[in-house]
Order: C-alpha cells, then sequence, then structure tokens
C-alpha cells in the first residue's frame, strides 16, 4: 500500500457545462482513460461502483466518466446551489478513499456491444470510406471540443446521406447541442464530405 501521508491531496472544482442540468467535477486524477455513459442505476450496478455510488442520491439523474472528470446531471426539480457543495464533497472523498470507478472489463464490454451493433450494421463499397472519413472528423474535431464541456458525441451509423450521432453526458438534452449539431458539425461534416446531406442526433 502506498503511505496515505505522501499522496497528494484531491483537488476537485467544478465547471459549468452548455446544459443547465449538468456539472462537470473535475478532479486532478486520471479516474478513466476513456468514455463511460451511464444513463441509469442498472448499467452502473453493473460496471461502475462510483456511478452506483451517485445514483443512490435522490437527485442524480446521469452519470459520465471521461479522463479526470465526472459529469453528473441531476433531476430538473433541484437546484444546483443545494448540491453542488454536496456532490463536490462526495466525489473528492470518493476518489481521496480510493474507491473503484469502473470495474475491470468494462471497456472490451463495451467494445464487444459496439462491435454487435456494428456501428449499426457493416458497410460495404463507397460507404466504407464514407464512414471512416466521419469517423476521423468526429474524433479529431468534434470530441476534444465537446469533451471540454463534459459531453461526448459518438458516431452511430450512416444511412443514404445521414449520419446519425449520439449524444452523451452534457451533450445529452443540452439545449445548446442541437444548434452545435446542426451549425457546427454539420456543416463541417458536408463541407469535407459532400455526400453527406444531414447530420440528426439522438441521446444516447
Amino acid at each position: 500500500m502506498n503511505n496515505p501521508v505522501t499522496k497528494s491531496p484531491v483537488m476537485l472544482y467544478t465547471e459549468q457545462t452548455p446544459n443547465p442540468e449538468s456539472l462537470k467535477f473535475v478532479t486532478n486524477r486520471m479516474l478513466f482513460r476513456g468514455t463511460a455513459d451511464f444513463r441509469d442505476q442498472e448499467m452502473a450496478l453493473e460496471w461502475s461502483p462510483l456511478a452506483t455510488a451517485l445514483f443512490e442520491l435522490p437527485y442524480v439523474k446521469g452519470v459520465y466518466i471521461c479522463n479526470n472528470f465526472v459529469t453528473i446531471t441531476k433531476e430538473m426539480n433541484y437546484e444546483w446551489a443545494d448540491l453542488m457543495l454536496k456532490l463536490k464533497e462526495f466525489v473528492k472523498k470518493y476518489v481521496e478513499d480510493g474507491g473503484e470507478i469502473l470495474k475491470e472489463g468494462f471497456e472490451e464490454a463495451m467494445a464487444k456491444i459496439e462491435e454487435e451493433r456494428g456501428a449499426g450494421y457493416e458497410y460495404s463499397g463507397d460507404d466504407v470510406e464514407i464512414v471512416k472519413k466521419i469517423r476521423d472528423l468526429i474524433d479529431t474535431y468534434v470530441k476534444p471540443a465537446v469533451e471540454m464541456d463534459g459531453g461526448n458525441i459518438e458516431f452511430k451509423l450512416w444511412d443514404k446521406g445521414t449520419v446519425v450521432l449520439t449524444m452523451q453526458g452534457a451533450c445529452s438534452g443540452c439545449p445548446s447541442s442541437t444548434v452545435t449539431l446542426k451549425a457546427g458539425i454539420e456543416g463541417m461534416l458536408k463541407r469535407m464530405v459532400p455526400e453527406v446531406q444531414d447530420v440528426v442526433a439522438e441521446m444516447g
């Protein structure tokens, strides 16, 4: 065991997200290299002790874990003013106590689900190149930008000119994500990939 005295203290601060119902809790520790989106307690119980603990609080509606932050989405009938300090203390203590964030095998299980979905279905012919281009653009330009806002956007499928994306974390249910989607992402994809006619979102 590490000597607890030599451990640097856990620092934690909050950041607003464009979604008024979601707040980003940023720590100085790497929590999980990747993205883990929990919309309900059932999936949390299976994979994330941290998300499970948060879902036990009556005002937590969603938990999204990525790198060094947790985005928490609250139930609408609560105010952040009443919750923010409680949640800050809760997350800080959980991380300080070395609580388990995600169970082993989570990434493999998610990759398997993704594979089974085949990102919607398998592509053939020209579609393979188009999908590759779209995925690259989303990974390079879209993800880093929305990650700063405590969210994530994943490619879901390509179907005859329409790109379907999945919104996660703060992006899910965020009023401004529609604007981001239409003005930003759709505009960029249409410019870079002429085959794209429309971009739609589903909330993960």
